[in-house]
């Protein structure tokens, strides 16, 4: 109770400090031509200027009813009910998101880390990790006043999205080309699959962390496929290399899938069996999925913001 306490003074401080900014920092949207609800100054305030409410006050604090979460700007959905608990913080608090839902990026005060809303996004609050809450050891703190909510009888209403892990080598390439499918709806790269707790692009160069370059593809399973994501990763690298990726050598450059279910496990193992039924020596590791680590920010969108395309991937008809 003592930790919970300290914790809670260490937000209304914060808060207090981040209320009498007169001109924070807008958010940008991260979608083109995307539908935004109109929304209101005390809204705005929160969602677009990063405001935080007061605590105590949102109508979503000590809310209950079954169902879904969703973005106040622009409707995705953002949190079950499922992890939803009582934090005793002031505000809603989840310990897991919905896959791909939310990113995490560093806050402007240099010592949290703000969640938005992958599609648009819009300002939601912080993500807190280490306080013993819960099982999952996470709590993502959240204003009541950037979020809706969509009763569970109402689900099919949702937009629908699945999210994919891959590793195939340099994470910039890789990106390149998912980004191409229809039906991406977002992709973030970072690293995966080693024990280093938030890894750098450094550490993870040095190979001392057990990680791998890889991407977060997330996806409408109504436009596009979990198969479809699949293949393309399969033929815009060489799924044949080990521990390198055409001129970059590196154990981070390994070859990967990281399943979320077992349908995403049965579908790489039957792409696998094809290609090795081609003669392909295929060296594609597949493990279950662990928790993914955002890169920094100048490896986002790389040969986008840089207008070039890559050097060591290149598309391949396998299938």
């Amino acid at each position: 109770m003592l930790k919970i306490c300290i914790n809670i003074f260490s937000i209304l401080m914060l808060t207090l400090t981040a209320c009498s900014q007169s001109q924070p920092p807008k958010v940008n949207k991260t979608q083109p031509n995307m539908t935004m609800n109109e929304l209101t100054p005390d809204e705005e305030r929160v969602i677009v200027y990063k405001g935080t409410e007061p605590p105590f006050t949102g109508k979503y604090e000590k809310f209950e009813k079954r169902g879904t979460y969703i973005c106040k700007r622009c409707n995705a959905p953002l949190y079950k009910s499922d992890d939803k608990f009582d934090a005793h913080c002031g505000w809603p608090a989840f310990d897991d998101e919905i896959p791909g839902a939310v990113k995490r990026i560093p806050d402007a005060d240099k010592r949290r880390t703000e969640i938005v809303c992958a599609a648009c996004g819009a300002h939601l609050g912080h993500v807190f990790f280490g306080e013993g809450l819960t099982d999952k050891d996470t709590r993502h703190c959240v204003n009541s006043i950037s979020l809706d909510f969509l009763p569970e009888e109402q689900q099919s209403a949702a937009p629908l999205r699945d999210t994919a892990i891959f590793a195939g080598g340099c994470f910039w390439g890789v990106e390149y080309y998912m980004k191409k499918i229809k039906g991406v709806i977002s992709t973030e790269v970072g690293y995966t699959g080693g024990k280093k707790i938030n890894p750098t692009y450094k550490e993870v160069c040095a190979e001392n962390t057990g990680h791998y370059e890889a991407i977060e593809v997330v996806f409408d399973p109504t436009q596009t496929s979990f198969e479809v994501v699949a293949k393309m990763f399969f033929e815009t690298h060489d799924p044949t290399q080990w521990n390198h990726q055409g001129p970059d050598y590196g154990e981070q450059y390994r070859s990967a899938v990281f399943y979320r279910n077992g349908e995403q496990k049965e579908i790489i193992e039957k792409l696998i069996r094809e290609l090795k039924d081609k003669g392909f020596k295929v060296v594609t590791e597949l493990k279950p999925a662990e928790r993914f680590w955002k890169a920094e920010d100048y490896h986002q969108d790389y040969y986008e913001h840089k207008g070039a395309e890559p050097y060591c991937h290149g598309y391949v008809k396998r299938f």
